[in-house]
């Protein structure tokens, strides 16, 4: 799995397939840059067993990205914004920069990610329709269980 990476690979995953004369298998699909198609067969080939490979094309349709630090109790951690035409759809703290904090603190990671989240989402409300509908229904739910 490394090794694909390295060589270029965008994602890598397994899957269990049943082959045609019944001998269990596992499928390792990676979505790739087509420029590194050649060279990744080429590992494949090299590093496993097998004899063939089946490819298809996938379209990878991506957020623009734009990276931003936020200050938290546990220190400045990185935050990955996700934006269309001008407008954040997502965000997301970077897990290496909460990785390190935590090693950092010796607070949880899930901690530090919570903490990183929420002041991200205070300094960078998102514009995401779906996201704020479904916020005022958990928020009504809450309400209706007692809850805040």
């Amino acid at each position: 799995m490394e090794k694909l990476f390295a060589a270029g690979a965008l994602d890598v995953w397994f899957t269990p397939i049943q082959m045609k004369k019944k001998p269990p298998r596992r499928a390792a699909l990676r979505p790739l840059r087509r420029s590194r198609a050649g060279a990744l067969a080429d590992l494949i080939f090299t590093e496993t067993t097998a004899f063939g490979l089946r490819v298809e094309k996938i379209a990878r349709l991506k957020l623009e990205r734009r990276f931003e630090t936020v200050v938290t109790e546990h220190g400045d951690i990185t935050i990955k914004l996700g934006l269309k035409q001008g407008r954040i759809l997502q965000l997301a703290p970077e897990f290496e920069s909460c990785r390190a904090a935590s090693e950092r603190t010796g607070q949880p990671l899930r901690t530090i990610f919570a903490a990183a989240t929420s002041a991200a989402r205070e300094r960078f409300p998102t514009s995401h329709p779906e996201r704020a509908q479904r916020s005022r229904r958990t928020s009504n739910y809450s309400r209706a269980q007692g809850g805040g």
